[in-house]
Protein backbone atom coordinates (compact mmCIF):
# COMPACT_ATOMS: atom_id res chain seq x y z
CA UNK A 1 0.00 0.00 0.00
CA UNK A 2 1.28 3.45 -0.85
CA UNK A 3 2.28 5.30 2.26
CA UNK A 4 0.40 8.45 3.19
CA UNK A 5 2.17 11.52 4.50
CA UNK A 6 -0.05 11.66 7.58
CA UNK A 7 0.25 8.10 8.82
CA UNK A 8 0.35 8.02 12.57
CA UNK A 9 -0.06 5.77 15.57
CA UNK A 10 -2.95 6.61 17.84
CA UNK A 11 -1.81 4.48 20.76
CA UNK A 12 1.60 2.94 21.33
CA UNK A 13 2.53 -0.42 22.75
CA UNK A 14 3.84 -0.17 26.31
CA UNK A 15 6.44 -2.45 27.83
CA UNK A 16 5.98 -4.12 31.15
CA UNK A 17 8.37 -2.52 33.65
CA UNK A 18 10.08 -5.86 34.33
CA UNK A 19 10.38 -6.93 30.69
CA UNK A 20 13.78 -8.62 30.19
CA UNK A 21 16.23 -6.94 27.83
CA UNK A 22 16.73 -10.17 25.91
CA UNK A 23 14.58 -13.26 25.43
CA UNK A 24 16.56 -16.35 24.44
CA UNK A 25 14.42 -18.98 22.73
CA UNK A 26 15.85 -22.46 22.64
CA UNK A 27 14.86 -26.07 23.10
CA UNK A 28 13.95 -29.05 20.99
CA UNK A 29 13.94 -28.81 17.21
CA UNK A 30 10.34 -29.00 16.01
CA UNK A 31 8.90 -27.78 19.31
CA UNK A 32 7.79 -24.42 17.93
CA UNK A 33 10.75 -22.05 18.15
CA UNK A 34 9.86 -20.26 14.92
CA UNK A 35 6.28 -19.62 16.04
CA UNK A 36 7.57 -18.25 19.34
CA UNK A 37 9.91 -15.92 17.46
CA UNK A 38 6.96 -14.62 15.42
CA UNK A 39 5.03 -14.02 18.62
CA UNK A 40 7.79 -11.86 20.08
CA UNK A 41 8.03 -10.00 16.79
CA UNK A 42 4.33 -9.17 17.13
CA UNK A 43 5.04 -7.98 20.66
CA UNK A 44 7.47 -5.41 19.26
CA UNK A 45 10.77 -7.20 19.86
CA UNK A 46 13.68 -7.09 17.44
CA UNK A 47 14.11 -10.76 16.53
CA UNK A 48 17.07 -12.79 15.29
CA UNK A 49 16.95 -16.45 14.32
CA UNK A 50 19.80 -18.88 15.00
CA UNK A 51 22.13 -16.37 16.66
CA UNK A 52 25.47 -17.91 17.73
CA UNK A 53 25.84 -17.46 21.50
CA UNK A 54 29.26 -15.82 21.18
CA UNK A 55 27.64 -12.92 19.31
CA UNK A 56 24.87 -12.31 21.83
CA UNK A 57 26.69 -9.70 23.93
CA UNK A 58 27.85 -7.81 20.83
CA UNK A 59 24.30 -7.71 19.46
CA UNK A 60 22.99 -6.51 22.83
CA UNK A 61 25.57 -3.73 22.92
CA UNK A 62 24.75 -2.63 19.37
CA UNK A 63 20.99 -2.71 19.88
CA UNK A 64 20.77 0.49 21.93
CA UNK A 65 19.25 -1.27 24.94
CA UNK A 66 21.79 0.24 27.32
CA UNK A 67 20.88 3.74 26.12
CA UNK A 68 17.16 3.08 26.41
CA UNK A 69 16.60 3.72 22.71
CA UNK A 70 16.57 0.18 21.34
CA UNK A 71 13.84 -2.42 21.20
CA UNK A 72 14.05 -5.50 23.38
CA UNK A 73 15.64 -8.50 21.71
CA UNK A 74 14.34 -12.00 21.10
CA UNK A 75 16.83 -14.49 19.71
CA UNK A 76 16.72 -18.17 18.83
CA UNK A 77 19.77 -20.24 19.78
CA UNK A 78 19.72 -23.49 17.87
CA UNK A 79 21.66 -26.43 19.28
CA UNK A 80 23.69 -26.38 16.06
CA UNK A 81 25.10 -22.97 17.03
CA UNK A 82 25.90 -23.96 20.63
CA UNK A 83 29.36 -25.21 21.49
CA UNK A 84 32.48 -25.34 19.38
CA UNK A 85 33.36 -22.26 17.33
CA UNK A 86 30.04 -20.57 18.10
CA UNK A 87 30.46 -20.54 21.86
CA UNK A 88 28.46 -22.01 24.72
CA UNK A 89 25.04 -20.63 25.64
CA UNK A 90 25.73 -20.85 29.37
CA UNK A 91 28.86 -18.72 28.91
CA UNK A 92 26.88 -16.21 26.85
CA UNK A 93 24.28 -15.91 29.62
CA UNK A 94 27.03 -15.36 32.20
CA UNK A 95 28.44 -12.58 30.01
CA UNK A 96 25.05 -10.89 29.80
CA UNK A 97 24.73 -10.99 33.59
CA UNK A 98 28.23 -9.58 34.01
CA UNK A 99 27.30 -6.65 31.77
CA UNK A 100 24.02 -6.12 33.68
CA UNK A 101 21.65 -7.17 30.92
CA UNK A 102 18.47 -8.87 32.04
CA UNK A 103 17.33 -11.94 30.15
CA UNK A 104 14.85 -14.80 30.14
CA UNK A 105 15.37 -18.22 28.60
CA UNK A 106 12.30 -19.80 27.02
CA UNK A 107 12.87 -23.51 26.58
CA UNK A 108 10.47 -25.37 24.28
CA UNK A 109 10.03 -29.09 24.51
CA UNK A 110 7.60 -31.74 23.34
CA UNK A 111 7.25 -35.47 23.75
CA UNK A 112 9.35 -37.82 21.63
CA UNK A 113 6.24 -39.04 19.84
CA UNK A 114 4.93 -35.52 19.16
CA UNK A 115 8.24 -34.49 17.62
CA UNK A 116 8.51 -37.68 15.57
CA UNK A 117 4.99 -37.10 14.25
CA UNK A 118 5.71 -33.46 13.33
CA UNK A 119 8.78 -34.38 11.32
CA UNK A 120 6.85 -37.15 9.60
CA UNK A 121 4.08 -34.73 8.63
CA UNK A 122 6.58 -32.11 7.47
CA UNK A 123 8.43 -34.74 5.43
CA UNK A 124 11.79 -33.26 6.23
CA UNK A 125 14.74 -34.66 8.18
CA UNK A 126 15.67 -33.59 11.68
CA UNK A 127 18.41 -30.90 11.38
CA UNK A 128 20.76 -32.89 13.66
CA UNK A 129 20.21 -36.27 12.00
CA UNK A 130 23.17 -38.31 10.81
CA UNK A 131 22.80 -40.29 7.60
CA UNK A 132 20.49 -43.23 8.21
CA UNK A 133 19.65 -42.21 11.79
CA UNK A 134 16.03 -42.68 12.84
CA UNK A 135 14.18 -39.50 13.84
CA UNK A 136 13.22 -40.84 17.25
CA UNK A 137 16.89 -41.56 18.01
CA UNK A 138 17.91 -38.03 16.99
CA UNK A 139 15.20 -36.55 19.20
CA UNK A 140 16.43 -38.50 22.21
CA UNK A 141 20.03 -37.54 21.52
CA UNK A 142 19.11 -33.86 21.21
CA UNK A 143 17.15 -34.02 24.47
CA UNK A 144 20.21 -35.32 26.30
CA UNK A 145 22.45 -32.63 24.81
CA UNK A 146 20.04 -29.90 25.92
CA UNK A 147 19.74 -30.94 29.56
CA UNK A 148 22.21 -28.31 30.72
CA UNK A 149 20.44 -25.58 28.74
CA UNK A 150 17.07 -26.62 30.13
CA UNK A 151 18.35 -26.15 33.67
CA UNK A 152 19.02 -22.47 32.90
CA UNK A 153 15.50 -21.93 31.56
CA UNK A 154 13.28 -19.21 32.97
CA UNK A 155 10.19 -20.71 31.37
CA UNK A 156 9.72 -24.26 30.07
CA UNK A 157 6.79 -24.85 27.73
CA UNK A 158 5.71 -28.30 26.59
CA UNK A 159 4.07 -27.81 23.19
CA UNK A 160 3.04 -31.45 22.69
CA UNK A 161 -0.66 -30.68 22.96
CA UNK A 162 -0.71 -26.90 22.51
CA UNK A 163 -2.29 -25.15 19.56
CA UNK A 164 -0.47 -22.17 18.05
CA UNK A 165 -3.09 -19.90 19.59
CA UNK A 166 -2.54 -21.41 23.05
CA UNK A 167 1.23 -21.09 22.73
CA UNK A 168 1.00 -17.44 21.73
CA UNK A 169 -1.40 -16.73 24.58
CA UNK A 170 0.94 -18.31 27.13
CA UNK A 171 3.85 -16.19 25.93
CA UNK A 172 1.79 -13.01 25.94
CA UNK A 173 0.69 -13.72 29.49
CA UNK A 174 4.28 -14.29 30.59
CA UNK A 175 5.95 -11.36 28.83
CA UNK A 176 3.38 -8.64 28.30
CA UNK A 177 1.05 -6.72 30.60
CA UNK A 178 -1.17 -5.85 27.65
CA UNK A 179 -4.39 -7.72 26.97
CA UNK A 180 -4.94 -9.71 23.77
CA UNK A 181 -7.19 -6.85 22.63
CA UNK A 182 -4.40 -4.31 23.09
CA UNK A 183 -1.88 -6.58 21.40
CA UNK A 184 -3.87 -6.80 18.15
CA UNK A 185 -2.75 -3.92 15.95
CA UNK A 186 -5.71 -2.42 14.09
CA UNK A 187 -4.83 -0.51 10.92
CA UNK A 188 -7.62 1.85 9.87
CA UNK A 189 -7.16 3.70 6.59
CA UNK A 190 -9.13 5.65 4.03
CA UNK A 191 -8.84 5.14 0.28
CA UNK A 192 -10.43 6.14 -3.01
CA UNK A 193 -12.07 3.44 -5.11
CA UNK A 194 -10.99 5.19 -8.31
CA UNK A 195 -7.37 4.47 -7.37
CA UNK A 196 -7.94 0.76 -6.84
CA UNK A 197 -9.16 -1.66 -4.20
CA UNK A 198 -6.81 -2.26 -1.26
CA UNK A 199 -5.78 -5.91 -1.42
CA UNK A 200 -4.45 -5.94 2.14
CA UNK A 201 -7.72 -4.99 3.85
CA UNK A 202 -9.46 -7.59 6.02
CA UNK A 203 -12.60 -5.43 6.18
CA UNK A 204 -13.71 -2.90 3.57
CA UNK A 205 -16.60 -0.49 4.12
CA UNK A 206 -17.92 1.52 1.15
CA UNK A 207 -19.24 4.96 2.16
CA UNK A 208 -19.98 6.27 -1.35
CA UNK A 209 -23.69 6.16 -0.56
CA UNK A 210 -23.33 9.11 1.82
CA UNK A 211 -23.78 12.77 0.73
CA UNK A 212 -20.61 13.95 -1.01
CA UNK A 213 -19.00 17.29 0.03
CA UNK A 214 -17.20 17.35 -3.33
CA UNK A 215 -20.30 18.80 -5.00
CA UNK A 216 -20.22 21.86 -2.76
CA UNK A 217 -17.74 24.38 -4.30
CA UNK A 218 -16.83 25.62 -0.82
CA UNK A 219 -15.64 22.15 0.23
CA UNK A 220 -14.39 20.71 -3.08
CA UNK A 221 -10.71 21.54 -2.43
CA UNK A 222 -10.89 20.69 1.26
CA UNK A 223 -10.52 17.26 2.86
CA UNK A 224 -12.10 15.20 5.58
CA UNK A 225 -9.50 16.67 7.92
CA UNK A 226 -11.05 20.12 7.61
CA UNK A 227 -13.67 20.94 10.23
CA UNK A 228 -16.34 22.12 7.78
CA UNK A 229 -16.09 18.88 5.78
CA UNK A 230 -15.93 16.70 8.86
CA UNK A 231 -19.03 18.36 10.30
CA UNK A 232 -20.86 18.03 6.98
CA UNK A 233 -20.13 14.31 6.82
CA UNK A 234 -20.54 13.31 10.46
CA UNK A 235 -23.59 15.34 11.42
CA UNK A 236 -25.68 14.30 8.45
CA UNK A 237 -28.70 12.23 9.50
CA UNK A 238 -27.78 9.47 7.05
CA UNK A 239 -24.24 9.28 8.45
CA UNK A 240 -25.50 9.13 12.01
CA UNK A 241 -27.67 6.13 11.16
CA UNK A 242 -24.76 4.49 9.37
CA UNK A 243 -22.33 5.04 12.26
CA UNK A 244 -24.72 3.50 14.75
CA UNK A 245 -24.92 0.32 12.69
CA UNK A 246 -21.22 0.36 11.76
CA UNK A 247 -20.13 0.60 15.38
CA UNK A 248 -22.51 -2.20 16.33
CA UNK A 249 -20.90 -4.34 13.64
CA UNK A 250 -17.42 -3.56 14.97
CA UNK A 251 -18.56 -4.40 18.50
CA UNK A 252 -19.67 -7.79 17.18
CA UNK A 253 -16.71 -8.77 14.99
CA UNK A 254 -13.71 -7.28 16.79
CA UNK A 255 -13.81 -9.58 19.85
CA UNK A 256 -13.94 -12.52 17.45
CA UNK A 257 -10.71 -11.45 15.75
CA UNK A 258 -9.09 -11.02 19.16
CA UNK A 259 -10.26 -14.48 20.24
CA UNK A 260 -8.76 -15.94 17.06
CA UNK A 261 -5.38 -14.58 18.12
CA UNK A 262 -5.08 -12.31 15.10
CA UNK A 263 -2.07 -10.02 15.51
CA UNK A 264 -3.03 -7.46 12.85
CA UNK A 265 -6.36 -6.38 11.41
CA UNK A 266 -6.73 -3.96 8.52
CA UNK A 267 -9.91 -1.92 7.99
CA UNK A 268 -10.34 0.12 4.81
CA UNK A 269 -12.91 2.91 4.53
CA UNK A 270 -13.49 3.88 0.91
CA UNK A 271 -15.21 6.67 -1.00
CA UNK A 272 -14.83 7.83 -4.59
CA UNK A 273 -11.58 9.77 -4.34
CA UNK A 274 -10.35 9.14 -0.80
CA UNK A 275 -10.51 12.85 0.03
CA UNK A 276 -13.68 13.71 1.94
CA UNK A 277 -16.09 11.07 3.30
CA UNK A 278 -13.65 8.20 3.74
CA UNK A 279 -11.12 10.41 5.53
CA UNK A 280 -13.62 11.74 8.05
CA UNK A 281 -15.12 8.30 8.66
CA UNK A 282 -11.77 6.50 8.91
CA UNK A 283 -10.76 8.98 11.61
CA UNK A 284 -14.09 8.48 13.38
CA UNK A 285 -13.67 4.70 13.17
CA UNK A 286 -10.16 4.93 14.62
CA UNK A 287 -11.39 7.17 17.44
CA UNK A 288 -14.17 4.73 18.32
CA UNK A 289 -11.81 1.74 18.41
CA UNK A 290 -9.27 3.60 20.55
CA UNK A 291 -11.97 4.42 23.07
CA UNK A 292 -12.90 0.72 23.04
CA UNK A 293 -9.33 -0.16 24.08
CA UNK A 294 -7.72 -1.23 20.81
CA UNK A 295 -4.22 -0.38 19.60
CA UNK A 296 -4.89 1.61 16.43
CA UNK A 297 -2.68 2.84 13.60
CA UNK A 298 -4.35 5.18 11.11
CA UNK A 299 -3.47 6.73 7.77
CA UNK A 300 -5.07 7.96 4.54
CA UNK A 301 -3.85 6.13 1.47
CA UNK A 302 -4.90 8.55 -1.26
CA UNK A 303 -5.12 11.87 0.52
CA UNK A 304 -1.88 13.06 -1.07
CA UNK A 305 -3.60 12.87 -4.49
CA UNK A 306 -6.23 15.46 -3.53
CA UNK A 307 -6.22 18.83 -5.26
CA UNK A 308 -6.49 21.06 -2.24
CA UNK A 309 -5.91 24.68 -1.33
CA UNK A 310 -2.65 23.74 0.38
Amino acid sequence: MAESHDAHVYEGMSDAPDTPDIIIITGMSGAGRTEVLHTFEDLGYFVIDNLPPNLMLDVANMSGLRDGVGRHLAVVCDLRTQGGQFGDLAEALDELEAHEYTYAVVFLEASDEALRRRYALARRPHPLAHEGEATIDVVRRERELLQGTRQRATLVIDTSNLTVKELRSRLRTAFSQLSDQQLMEVHVFSFGFKYGMPEEADIIIDVRFLPNPYWDPEMRRLTGKDEIVRDFVLTHEQTQAFLKTWFQLLDTVMPGYVAEGKSRLSIGVGCSGGQHRSVALADETARYLIEAGYHVVSNHRDLFRAETHA
